[in-house]
């Protein structure tokens, strides 16, 4: 086992197992949340260009793995919904984030798209009334958080 000394003093170590060294390096917790609030930043801005209605945004930092924020949105129809998407992922990608998970792109009725940081639906309205997922992550969710 080696040890390693970063700048700020913390060790890290490193195990040897069948000829590789995997390196753990923890993720600073400032640039992580200064990445998520970037990445939020850029979500809501395409949304809002995209013309996405009655955005929420849920913080589910410290309550899921998933990720840190989810956002729901609505597009007006099964087009619109995937022209959402379409925008945002490209948006992302503009913006330095890479190349989101998408699901959904097939029907346009919901469309799931993972940045690592930020989850966003868009959904059709009826199919969002029916799966009513803002609820279930916030269920004390008031008007006050939609954007």
């Amino acid at each position: 086992m080696h040890v390693l000394l970063l700048k700020e003093g913390r060790a890290l170590t490193t195990v040897h197992a069948k000829g590789r060294t995997p390196v753990v390096i923890p993720k600073s917790p400032e640039r992580g949340a200064d990445a998520a609030a970037r990445a939020l930043q850029a979500v809501l801005v395409s949304l809002e260009d995209s013309k996405a209605e009655n955005i929420v945004t849920i913080d589910i930092a410290g309550k899921s793995a998933l990720g840190d924020h989810m956002v729901v949105v609505s597009g007006r129809s099964n087009r619109h919904v995937l022209a959402i998407a379409d925008h945002l992922m490209t948006d992302l990608k503009d913006e330095g984030f890479g190349n989101a998970r998408v699901e959904g792109l097939d029907g346009g009725d919901w469309v799931l798209i993972d940045t690592g940081d930020i989850i966003v639906h868009v959904f059709r309205p009826e199919i969002r009334e029916f799966y009513n997922i803002e609820k279930m992550w916030a269920p004390d969710l008031d008007e006050g958080t939609l954007h």
